[in-house]
């Protein structure tokens, strides 16, 4: 997507562009070419109680944080969503997305369907939630297989857990169905332009509008 290109601007809010899928199913690949290819959408850079895993850095991928800070937080209510998953907690900072959606920039979540229930109670009129399938198990299974960051028996416990992951499905505003990247990058990206010219998020349509018609 060309941002660069000259426009007419328009003040407009922020949105919050989630990807939710089973694991392995590819929204990461999809999440990585749209911050790739579109400068006007940030991470969300969420905290967790895992251990970083080769090649993630603290602050870029994760903010890699221990239990203890974890449930302060909560405490604290810094958090916009937390959960637990496979043993370890995950979390979104509230201030940072309060911050990018004043600014005007989106932000992009790849979390699962406990996580998007609880960002719709906190921020539903921001929302909009897209859910990535995998064609079928067998694909699922080869591309969790393939990645080769779980051991066998995470790999078992995930595809486990798909089902239960994979009948949250109806509760997202979009579905894409993964069998081809690039299509599904082109499908990704189209939700994405018509979320952002939907009026209640252009807020500077009344002044830009008034403006015009004072001199017509």
């Amino acid at each position: 997507m060309n941002n660069k290109a000259a426009r007419t601007a328009v003040a407009r809010r922020g949105l919050l562009f989630v990807l939710s899928s089973p694991s392995g199913a590819g929204k990461t690949t999809l999440a990585h070419r749209l911050l790739a290819a579109d400068d006007l959408i940030t991470m969300s850079v969420s905290v967790t109680t895992r251990a970083a895993r080769p090649g993630e850095e603290d602050g870029l991928d994760y903010h890699f944080i221990s239990k203890a800070q974890f449930e302060k937080m909560i405490a604290n209510n810094e958090l916009l969503e937390w959960a637990g998953v496979f043993g370890n907690m995950y979390g979104t900072p509230r201030a940072p997305v309060e911050k990018a959606l004043n600014a005007g920039r989106d932000v992009l979540f790849d979390i699962d369907w406990q996580g998007t229930q609880q960002l719709a109670q906190a921020m539903e009129d921001d929302l909009v939630r897209i859910f990535i399938l995998p064609p079928d198990a067998e694909t699922l299974r080869d591309r969790l297989i393939s990645r080769k960051q779980d051991t066998a028996s995470v790999v078992a416990k995930r595809m486990a857990e798909a089902p239960r992951e994979i009948s949250h499905w109806a509760e997202y505003d979009y579905v894409i169905i993964n069998s081809d990247v690039e299509a599904s990058f082109t499908d990704l990206v189209s939700i994405l332009k018509a979320e952002r010219l939907k009026r209640r998020r252009q807020t500077g349509l009344t002044a830009f509008v008034r403006a015009m018609t004072a001199k017509l």
